[in-house]
């Protein structure tokens, strides 16, 4: 019986397992991770857990750092390290009123590199609100919450998930915004939590159902903890995995922009037929018709590319997180006491434009007052989000604008955008630096004055 030749003795074949020696070999175990050809590349999506996120080869326009800046990346590695930063952390925090405050100062003071832990958990907690952010502003400037005319999309859906995590994520902030259980931590809820109060009909119940009674207490802070430890991270960790679900689904953006000039031309994939696990499914998917004719010139294999890119934005982004607790750390006011209130009581920073709608609306006319809490610390946020979710069906540019930084067809969508998101900006740094006691307008000529706290 003839034995069969490897033509490539890297390769792994169905010969493979006749072939390995004896014994242990690091490269058996690692080469999904460091494929040593093209066979071992396709392979490793498959048969490891975690590579089977990526397709089997990847566009060079996805990888570029100049149209998505790996934000989404950065989001999500930030996301997983305040889990378990957050875990650790949760082994030495006691949330009850009268121990709260005396566990955070021996985390901050007592525990062994518990200020840096801390400190870290705070910065990628802010950091992550920030990416999201940007992230959110980079799919809106690029169109790629539109579908680009390939077969069963529908990015809107992404798009939605996309702002309802932008929103969990001010939530998760908000709640962990609690737990030190000092001036700032009581006061900046407070001031939030009045904001949510201005509801019409349904104000009451809200702030009601969110400190758990009528007073920030006891059952504030267990709400707060429960809500911040286990309820808001799982229905995160839900929302992420089909947000990524539906990008490999979906495709990416950049990519349509490629497959629809190819299918314009003359030369065409040939038609071929896609596989469920449940066995040959009609029709064809956005991967299938977005697959390129010459795909070694507009594409790469994603193992290890991507992983390799991937790992470094995340180091990167742990350095900078790192650096940012060392030199920052986190700060630590004296003990929650709500019968001296601090001036000015401002909300947590990403509320805080919020908070300067709510005071730049209110409008005293001799005896009538026009209500700021509710003009501008809801009608007008709620009709930012419902015009977010709208934007999808309201854009009317074409399929070639998908995927491209600030498209002309786009610039009245673009321009409208970015004026918002200065706008918000503006009033954020307006709350956070400007504002000054009695919610006066320090200009940065002018010296600060210091008034003692209101009994």
């Amino acid at each position: 019986m003839k034995s069969r030749t490897l033509k490539n003795p890297e390769d792994l074949t169905e010969a493979g397992a006749a072939r390995k020696p004896a014994g242990f070999r690091l490269a058996d175990w690692s080469w999904s991770w460091s494929p040593r050809s093209e066979r071992e590349a396709g392979d490793a999506v498959v048969t490891n857990f975690l590579l089977h996120w990526f397709p089997n080869k990847i566009s060079l326009a996805s990888l570029s750092v100049k149209y998505s800046f790996w934000l989404g990346t950065i989001t999500a590695f930030l996301f997983f390290y305040l889990v378990f930063t957050g875990v650790i952390l949760m082994f030495h925090y006691i949330p009850s009123v009268e121990r709260a405050y005396a566990s955070i100062k021996d985390i901050e003071f007592a525990i062994s590199y518990g200020a840096f832990l801390r400190a870290s958990h705070r910065i990628a907690a802010h950091m992550m609100v920030a990416m999201v952010f940007l992230h959110m502003v980079r799919v809106f400037l690029t169109g790629s919450y539109r579908n680009g005319g390939l077969a069963r999309q529908f990015r809107p859906l992404n798009w939605w998930i996309g702002l309802v995590l932008l929103v969990l994520t001010l939530f998760l902030s908000f709640t962990g915004y609690l737990l030190p259980w000092d001036q700032l931590a009581y006061w900046a809820i407070t001031v939030g939590t009045n904001i949510a109060q201005a509801v019409p009909g349904y104000g009451d119940e809200i702030r009601f159902f969110l400190l758990g009674g009528n007073e920030i207490n006891q059952n504030t802070l267990i709400r707060f903890y429960v809500l911040h430890c286990m309820f808001l991270p799982l229905i995160v960790t839900g929302l992420f995995l089909w947000h990524m679900w539906r990008i490999r689904k979906d495709g990416m953006a950049c990519d349509d922009r490629l497959a629809l000039e190819e299918r314009a031309q003359e030369s065409r994939p040939t038609p071929s037929k896609t596989y469920s696990l449940l066995g040959v499914t009609a029709g064809r998917t956005a991967t299938v018709e977005a697959s390129l004719v010459d795909e070694d010139k507009h594409k790469v294999r994603a193992v290890p590319a991507v992983v390799r890119r991937i790992t470094i934005v995340c180091l990167l982004t742990f350095a900078l997180t790192s650096a940012l607790a060392v030199w920052l750390g986190s700060p630590l006011e004296e003990a929650a006491n709500p019968m001296v209130t601090p001036n000015p009581a401002k909300a947590p920073w990403y509320f805080l434009w919020l908070q300067e709608l709510v005071a730049i609306t209110t409008i005293r006319l001799g005896g009538f007052t026009i209500n700021g809490g509710f003009l501008g610390g809801v009608l007008i946020p709620s009709a930012m989000l419902l015009w977010g979710f709208l934007t999808p069906f309201i854009d009317k540019s074409s399929r070639s604008a998908v995927g491209v930084w600030f498209s002309r067809e786009r610039r009245l969508q673009n321009t409208i955008f970015i004026i918002v998101c200065l706008a918000v900006i503006a009033l954020t740094y307006l709350g956070t630096y400007m504002r000054g006691p009695y919610w006066t307008v320090i200009w940065p000529w002018q010296a600060w004055p210091e008034f003692p706290p209101q009994l």
